[in-house]
């Protein structure tokens, strides 16, 4: 069974992400390494700063004399929201996107209330988003070869947050086929279908 370390610090995400995984991988969080060093998401793509997370953290386990088992691989995950009408914002800036300049994440509720004060005057036949998922895969022994993942969930962006569920931007999200948003439907049904659930599933596939 493969020990996949996930390289974040989101423990809403590497929760997602063991539960869509199941029992096929052995799951380890940065928690299990906590000097691990933080890295810079400076890319320019959800590939770039995934591959650039994976890399980094595969090295530096590379060269520690830790004294504890080490995973087989390092998955990180860069992920967002890409809405139709704002030209693909807020893109690989998702997590900040109400910060502005200023460094580190914005919480979830000034993301959501950012987008709500942008999407205002959009129709509602206009309000398509997705979200997208790419996961970056690197062997610890061989940190230069890295596999890429992508997933995509078509949807809309809501009139207003919706559900207690969920986090990011799960409240404002509607994905195609449904009246309900991420954090209405709940993880049991948001793991089947979201833009995290179909990278996963190719990762797995390539096992």
């Amino acid at each position: 069974m493969p020990t996949l370390l996930i390289a974040s610090r989101n423990a809403h995400k590497a929760e997602e992400i063991g539960a869509i995984l199941g029992d096929e991988f052995t799951i380890l969080t940065l928690a299990t390494f906590p000097d691990a060093p933080p890295v810079i998401e400076d890319g320019d793509s959800f590939a770039a700063n995934a591959t650039k997370k994976s890399r980094e953290i595969a090295t530096w386990l590379e060269n520690q004399a830790l004294g504890q088992a080490l995973p087989d691989y390092i998955l990180a995950d860069d992920s967002g929201l890409e809405v139709d009408a704002l030209g693909g914002a807020p893109g690989i800036h998702s997590a900040r996107y109400a910060s502005g300049e200023k460094q580190g994440n914005a919480t979830d509720a000034d993301n959501n209330a950012k987008l709500l004060r942008e999407m205002a005057d959009v129709p509602e036949a206009d309000r398509g988003a997705q979200f997208r998922c790419v996961l970056a895969l690197t062997p610890l022994v061989q940190a230069v070869r890295t596999e890429l993942f992508e997933g995509i969930c078509r949807g809309r962006i809501s009139q207003a947050e919706a559900g207690g569920g969920g986090f990011g931007y799960d409240p404002l999200f509607i994905p195609d086929g449904f009246t309900q948003s991420f954090a209405e439907l709940g993880s049991a049904t948001k793991n089947t279908l979201s833009h995290r659930a179909k990278a996963l599933a190719n990762l797995a596939a390539f096992f």
